[in-house]
């Protein structure tokens, strides 16, 4: 045929020339790539597989845009200007998963080596595929785009942060790093308008999502607490980029396409195979038969009745699908007349039965606690007396003189007909136990003891909700006075401080031994310490108390309870020992180190490390035999006393509870001549990690009740000063 037109023939070969060149041109990155080449692995990392590649592999196999390395078994990839450890590869969902290698599991020194930002990225508006093998985003339906990770954000401040809850302390793991100053991380996205408190950025690196919907990325982004662990170990989880740019090249040959989550699929968003209705789904587009035109008019027009009906107005979002008018109409008038007042209607009845049942739940779980009280009373021969609210309110003057207010409730002055004063509890409406246990530990613990150490329980009052103890007045008040106060009173001698000491050791051997049940306080602090005219002490305040036979010598706890500082270890860490009396013995440890000392345990002021916590100090004191400086005038005696009392209560705070002694032994030895006291080992650190570990305040009880937007201001980067 060529032959026989020659000009015919020549046009054909430089058509089919041209057409060639011009599929070769478009295939260039991809020409020469096998998609079936057998999988590679290296390390951890076993199905490596198109389109990544290792760099020792064939040259036909893999895109060498996704060009990976195994160094020393470890899969890594080169990203921007870093190297990244590789922990998986996603093949369903088109992400990868990197870790800084600057990051080690178990030394929360280890920081960051690559600096890392969104702003690396091209951004989502503004792309190639072929020149961007990663981002930071994906764009998926139904979810919107994606973004795939967020930033820690490392500051170096020249001072201490106290204020902001977004700013975390990181200098306890990385402080000897850095080169003077502060550092601190911020977990979450940062704008230039949040650097403050004289703060410079050191470094940044990616992070994934904290748990939180990452879907809506145009919303602001709040900070969510962490603590500096917990985002190193955030950071060694490492964060997802996405690699889905070179097979929606494969498939699309320009970009953008999508990745449609309901399959797991990629989609060309210029093939237009898709429209989103009035209701927001995701349908296959094309010629619309009637039945469907008139349902999503009917849906439509739903909605926008019942919009009409609560004066708003709806903005036909639908795009590619038409919409029958008549379907509309129907839709309109069921939603303005059918569903608005009937989900109306449903609002209001739901609301009466709520309230109904809150009222009724509210009115049962009272019943209850007044029934359980009332219970408890008439199966129990007290010796307290039973007052009427009428009577408390004419004791205490219409409630005046108010002593004291804590957790517990109120605490007011009042004054028997028969002439002493007394101090009467008012109970607060919901503290404690909802079935009024907290009472009922009282009541059932003062209520049948008397010891002149222990405040002794005149009467109670249970009318509805009000609740009431009458105790014997203490005019000197509690010990916790005498010990931090920085009010002017009657400072107590020392031979006042050893007699306090010796009635509060036997007021708890007496509830340990001295009743037919075992009575373990769990309370004992200076709070709970009472001083009558006489200053003799008494042991007060009974709400945690538990009963027990005396032969249980273990008692079975289901939560800690007590005032953090004077809590016996044993309360927080199971593997010490079980819990028994030696719980109070701990705790009159404490209490004995502080009455010694005239201050409490936490010495925040101490020049040394070692004296932040008071019994350190002295145990060094003790042991190297320095003599312990006493104030004021005292005598050999009295020095002597301190000295014992000191000895005795590092006795009471050993960490394990079977090497603390019992009250009866404690009794003796603050005795006994000082000589004839050994000195125990040196107490452990626990408390500070107790505090540390269980993110609760020196002052707070315990009981059985108990973002978006990028790095875009990073304009320039200092030499990190954290390596």
């Amino acid at each position: 045929m060529c032959r026989a037109n020659s000009f015919l023939c020549f046009l054909q070969i430089m058509v089919v020339a041209m057409l060639l060149h011009h599929h070769q041109t478009c295939d260039a990155t991809n020409s020469n790539i096998n998609k079936t080449c057998p999988p590679s692995s290296c390390g951890k990392i076993s199905n490596i597989k198109y389109p990544f590649r290792l760099k020792n592999d064939p040259a036909t196999c893999g895109d060498p845009r996704y060009e990976l390395s195994c160094e020393k078994n470890i899969t890594m990839l080169k990203l921007l200007s870093g190297k990244y450890h590789v922990k998986s590869i996603n093949y369903n969902n088109y992400t990868i998963r990197l870790v800084d290698p600057g990051i080690k599991e178990g030394d929360c020194s280890s920081i960051p080596r690559n600096f890392l930002t969104s702003s690396n990225f091209t951004s989502s508006y503004n792309y190639t595929y072929y020149e961007d093998p990663y981002q930071n985003f994906q764009y998926r339906i139904p979810s919107g785009t994606l973004r795939l990770f967020q930033h820690v954000v490392y500051m170096n401040c020249s001072n201490p942060i106290l204020d902001d809850p977004a700013y975390v302390d990181a200098d306890s793991c990385i402080k000897s790093n850095s080169q003077g100053g502060h550092v601190y991380t911020i977990a979450g996205d940062l704008k230039v308008e949040n650097i403050k408190h004289d703060c410079h950025v050191a470094a940044v690196t990616a992070i994934s999502f904290l748990g939180y919907d990452y879907s809506s990325y145009k919303r602001d982004i709040f900070y969510q607490k962490f603590s500096y662990n917990e985002i190193h170990t955030m950071l060694l989880g490492g964060f997802e980029v996405a690699w889905m740019s070179g097979p929606c090249e494969d498939l699309c040959r320009e970009p953008p396409c999508y990745l449609r989550e309901t399959t797991w699929s990629l989609r060309c968003s210029d093939h237009g195979d898709y429209c989103i209705t009035t209701m927001g789904f995701h349908v296959d587009c094309g010629s619309p038969s009637k039945l469907r035109m008139f349902v999503e008019g009917i849906m439509y027009g739903i909605a926008r009745g019942f919009m009409q009906a609560f004066g708003a107005t709806i903005y036909n979002g639908s795009r590619g699908i038409s919409q029958s008018k008549l379907g509309i109409d129907i839709g309109t008038t069921i939603g303005k007349y059918v569903l608005a007042p009937y989900i109306l209607v449903r609002l209001m009845l739901g609301l009466v039965v709520f309230f109904a049942k809150l009222i009724h739940k509210y009115r049962i779980r009272h019943t209850s606690m007044y029934e359980n009280i009332e219970d408890f009373l008439q199966g129990n021969s007290l010796m307290p007396i039973r007052y009427s609210y009428t009577e408390i309110k004419k004791m205490t003057n219409g409630f005046k003189d108010k002593l004291g207010e804590g957790g517990y409730g109120k605490v007011y002055k009042g004054k028997l007909r028969s002439g002493p004063s007394v101090a009467i509890k008012m109970l607060g409406k919901h503290k404690g136990k909802g079935n009024g246990q907290d009472f009922i530990n009282e009541v059932a613990t003062i209520g049948r003891i008397h010891h002149t150490n222990v405040v002794r329980l005149i009467g109670f009052c249970v009318e509805g909700s009000k609740r009431a103890l009458v105790y014997d007045f203490m005019p000197n008040g509690s010990l916790d006075k005498y010990i931090s106060s920085r009010e002017d009173h009657i400072s107590l001698t020392y031979k006042q401080i050893y007699e306090i000491s010796l009635a509060v050791a036997r007021g708890i051997a007496y509830l340990h031994q001295g009743c037919d049940m075992q009575i373990l306080h769990f309370d004992i602090k200076p709070h709970n310490i009472l001083l009558d005219q006489d200053f003799i002490a008494k042991v007060s305040d009974f709400g945690l108390a538990k009963l027990y036979p005396i032969e249980n010598s273990i008692v079975t706890m289901t939560a800690a309870r007590g005032t953090i500082g004077y809590m016996a270890p044993e309360l927080f860490y199971k593997n010490i020992g079980k819990v028994s009396y030696k719980a109070d013995v701990y705790s009159f440890g404490m209490l004995l180190m502080e009455i010694a000392n005239r201050r409490r345990n936490l010495n925040s002021n101490a020049d040394d490390s070692s004296q932040i916590f008071f019994p350190y100090w002295i145990y060094n004191e003790l042991v190297e035999e320095r003599e312990i400086e006493i104030l004021g005038e005292v005598t050999d005696e009295e020095k002597k006393n301190v000295k014992k009392m000191f000895i005795v209560a590092l006795w009471c705070i050993q960490l394990k509870p079977n090497d603390r002694p019992s009250m009866d032994k404690v009794i003796e030895m603050l005795e006994v001549d000082i000589k004839d006291i050994k000195i125990p080992p040196k107490p452990s650190p626990y408390p500070t990690e107790i505090i540390q570990d269980n993110g609760v305040s020196s002052n707070e009880s315990l009981s059985d009740d108990d973002v978006t937007g990028s790095i875009s201001f990073l304009e320039e980067t200092m030499e990190h000063p954290l390596l």
